[in-house]
């Protein structure tokens, strides 16, 4: 079977690569705002992941398909009931680290795989602790650029990871894709 990831996240992009695995790339041409990740946050990055495999799973002739397994994944941050994403702008970004800061916040990462005769989806957490954080160091952090691309304004994998006290759970989910969980999904839909 071949790989095909649906996005061009360089972090999952450089974790797939990491554990060996050849794939293509094919970024996901998915309309994210048609889900309400308020309602139930789980529930809706699963439908993110989902919609983002389905999204280039549809674009693959059907003569091709069938050897085919497309991989899209979705992360968000929840802190107190707050849905994270990636920050607006600088001051959003300001306010969400505040908001983590001396807190304990949890990331989901959904990973749905799609082939032609299957659709596997599911969904990992992680508990992140933050150290309490001074508005100097959020400011200093934020000045470095990495916070804007990322769910919740940090990157646990880069500058972001003076931030984080502890974790319970997958590390490499916080990053963006649980690579362990989706290596065993792999194996039993037959790609090794």
């Amino acid at each position: 079977m071949e790989l095909i990831l649906a996005s061009k996240s360089p972090r999952r992009i450089e974790i797939l690569k990491n554990v060996g695995y050849d794939f293509t790339i094919t970024p996901a041409e998915y309309d994210e705002s048609v889900v309400d990740l308020k309602v139930d946050p789980v529930k809706g990055v699963t439908e993110l992941a989902k919609g983002k495999a389905k999204s280039v799973f549809d674009t693959l002739p059907s003569f091709e398909s069938s050897d085919k397994v497309v991989l899209g994944a979705d992360t968000i941050v929840v802190c107190d009931g707050e849905v994270m994403l990636k920050p607006k702008d600088e001051s959003d970004a300001a306010r969400m680290l505040s908001k983590l800061s001396g807190n304990t916040h949890q990331v989901y990462t959904a990973v749905a795989l799609i082939t032609a005769k299957e659709t596997k989806t599911f969904v990992i957490k992680t508990d992140v602790y933050f150290y309490d954080l001074s508005e100097k160091e959020i400011d200093d952090y934020i000045k470095t650029g990495e916070p804007m691309d990322k769910a919740g304004a940090y990157g646990i994998q880069g500058k972001g990871s003076f931030l984080v006290k502890k974790i319970d759970g997958d590390y490499f989910n916080v990053v963006g894709l649980p690579i362990s969980s989706v290596m065993r999904h792999l194996k039993e839909i037959g790609l090794d």
